[in-house]
This record gives structure tokens, C-alpha cells and sequence, in this order.
């Protein structure tokens, strides 16, 4: 019995986002220098950030 072909290859590559989470923003502000640990806490409103990659 196979596959029906809607299911699409299993050696298809991930999609690469094109949108961030916030942890994954803030690790990128960072590597940039723009987040200091100590000072900044507020999550909401986070600057936008290069793709880095």
C-alpha cells in the first residue's frame, strides 16, 4: 500500500519562518547588543531585529 501523494515527500526541508518568537528576538537583540539583561524586562513592544542567518 503507498502514500497518497497529497501527503507531499518525507525529505522535504522545513520552511524557514519568516517571523521570530519572543525569546528567539530577544536572543537576537542580544547578539546585537541592543538587550541588557539587568536593565530591560518588558517583553512587549520589542524593537524589530535583522534575520540573522
Amino acid at each position: 500500500m503507498t502514500r497518497h501523494r497529497s501527503y507531499g515527500k518525507a525529505s522535504k526541508k522545513a520552511k524557514k519562518r519568516n517571523v521570530l518568537k519572543r525569546y528567539e528576538r530577544i536572543d537576537v537583540l542580544k547578539s546585537i547588543g541592543k538587550w541588557k539583561t539587568g536593565e530591560n524586562k518588558k517583553v512587549t513592544g520589542l524593537p524589530k531585529t535583522p534575520i540573522l542567518g
